[in-house]
């Protein structure tokens, strides 16, 4: 379930490889609310356990002003008998979506985490550090400084969405860095094609952008999940469906307010 949520904020399009350069935003503004149900399944039975909520507003981070973005992941009464999840996560960016600020406080079953990220950019490089700390643990920190760009899980899914992947054939692979309170390390989306698809419960249907993240273990890589994203100026994140051991989860859209663009993939 840990892993479900967790990969709940890596729902995005793409990412790519180059310099931490400004990209115009046009897939959203302040004022925008997502919201997610969870699901979780052992076997035949599915059952509902938990919720997410993504908000954008305006926001200044050290003088700077931009996108204050709140992503927050909770289980519900039924699932914290088995494990219990209280996740906020706050990013910074510019108003060209360069990241500037990440944060995360959190209860992850007995566990509590706090994690934090901060950008800089000088010569032509992004220098990040950041920071871990679980219960009264020791804190570890992480400094990273490369021309490759790197971005904490929201301000990766902020820049992803204003992305044209329109010109990417079935197959494309992308890369990034990953920047958390303990580590930077690479990842990679591959582009899988198009694909209607209905939302279970309800008439909703969408057309979407698909991709896989890949995850890679003892030297074999294997898809680990696969994103719906909606095929229209919004790229917003509707379906996410990942396969374990001891069973199968997905996550769905259930609420999208205050969006910049109008839903042209929502066939109904």
């Amino acid at each position: 379930m840990k892993k479900l949520l967790t990969l709940l904020l890596l729902f995005i399009v793409g990412m790519t490889g180059m310099a931490q350069a400004p990209v115009t935003n046009t897939a959203f503004k302040n004022g925008e609310v997502l919201k997610y149900t969870l699901r979780f399944s052992v076997g035949p039975a599915w059952m509902d356990v938990g919720t997410a909520e993504w908000r954008v507003a305006a926001g200044t981070y050290n003088g700077q002003s931009g996108h204050k973005v709140t992503v927050r992941t909770m289980t519900n009464s039924r699932a914290d008998r088995y494990f219990v999840l209280r996740d906020t996560m706050v990013t910074y960016v510019t108003p060209k979506l360069v990241p500037l600020y990440f944060d995360k406080k959190g209860r992850e079953g007995k566990r509590y985490k706090r994690d934090w990220v901060k950008y800089s950019y000088s010569g032509g490089q992004c220098h990040v550090n950041s920071w871990h700390r679980t219960d009264k643990n020791t804190p570890k920190t992480c400094n990273y400084n490369s021309k490759t760009c790197a971005y904490d899980m929201v301000s990766m899914m902020i820049r992803a969405r204003s992305l044209d992947a329109s010109k990417w054939q079935v197959g494309h692979r992308e890369s990034f860095i990953l920047a958390d309170g303990k580590h930077c390390t690479k990842q990679a989306f591959v582009y899988r094609g198009k694909q209607t698809i209905k939302l279970d419960g309800t008439k909703t249907k969408y057309r979407c952008l698909v991709f896989s993240y890949m995850d890679t273990e003892d030297g074999k890589e294997s898809e680990l999940v696969k994103f719906y994203i909606s095929d229209d100026a919004n790229h917003l994140p509707v379906r996410l469906d990942m396969n374990f051991r001891f069973g199968s989860a997905k996550a769905f859209l259930t609420s999208a307010t205050g969006l910049r663009n109008a839903q042209t993939s929502k066939v109904q």
